[in-house]
């Protein structure tokens, strides 16, 4: 008989307090000493990055005579990383029993911690094996987010956290981060849109159709205002979920000329990988 672990206990209780999330979330609005307590505990020394799905935004980005697609980015850090993990299934939709979307894609795990993470989570992974879980997600429809995060080394008690980064594939139906417009902003503004995307709504194009307004967003961009609709830029995180939704191109999204490496550099400074 297996003996349960501490990670056994932790998905337990995360599944069952799943749905208060937004309850505990809204909490740091209201009280001082609460949200510092959650960011010590949950989020402290965070920054995250949140990389549009390429499959059907289909883009590529032109810069210093090379192209390449967003996740491009994701799939540069993994190939510099020796140890990497790939987890079982994801939590989050199979806490909230996703229908939409694949419960059996998980987040990766890069970084030296990866490896303290308990075998009934996830299994060490070659490079191939964490780019075909990339284009998996890509394939599922789901939007990416890479960065440090100190929720995962608290739920699976693995340190250091400075030695782990996790890639997460999200829905918008599941998503932790779904919590994001309910936190407060000394919090939520440790989740960042990609440098240079840009999401742009064309007016002209619309069908009133409001299939993006169907909880499509999970930072609470898009409103529909004087019988309009509207994308709240500020809020805007990139993902590309909406873009992805809309079928009359009245959404899309665009990029600057930027290098992989601006982003991969600063994935450097967030944790210990191997040079090229």
């Amino acid at each position: 008989m297996r003996k349960i672990s501490f990670a056994d206990i932790s998905i337990f209780v995360l599944k069952y307090i799943f749905n208060w999330r937004f309850w505990i979330a809204e909490i740091t609005k209201k009280s001082k000493i609460y949200k510092r307590i959650v960011d010590k505990m949950l989020f402290e020394d965070d920054e995250i990055l949140v990389v549009p799905n390429t499959i059907n935004i289909n883009k590529k980005i032109e810069s210093e005579g090379s192209e390449f697609l967003p996740t491009d980015v994701i799939k540069e850090v993994i190939k510099r990383t020796d140890d990497i993990v790939i987890m079982n299934s994801c939590l989050c939709r199979t806490s909230n029993d996703c229908q939409d979307y694949p419960q059996d894609i998980g987040c990766i795990f890069l970084g030296p911690t990866a490896r303290k993470i308990p075998k009934n989570i996830g299994k060490l992974s070659t490079v191939e094996e964490a780019l075909a879980q990339v284009d998996k997600a890509d394939e599922a429809g789901l939007s990416h987010i890479i960065g440090r995060n100190k929720i995962d080394t608290v739920w699976m008690n693995v340190r250091p956290g400075k030695g782990l980064l996790t890639i997460c594939h999200c829905c918008p139906c599941c998503c932790l981060w779904k919590v994001y417009p309910n936190l407060d902003d000394d919090i939520s503004d440790k989740l960042e849109r990609l440098e240079g995307v840009n999401v742009k709504l064309h007016e002209d194009n619309c069908r009133m159709c409001k299939k993006c307004l169907n909880e499509v967003c999970m930072f609470d961009a898009i409103h529909l205002k004087d019988n309009k609709i509207t994308i709240d830029t500020d809020n805007c995180k990139g993902c590309g979920l909406c873009v992805n939704t809309c079928k009359f191109d009245a959404i899309t999204i665009d990029y600057t000329e930027k290098t992989i490496e601006n982003v991969v550099n600063r994935m450097d400074n967030l944790l210990e990988i191997k040079e090229l």
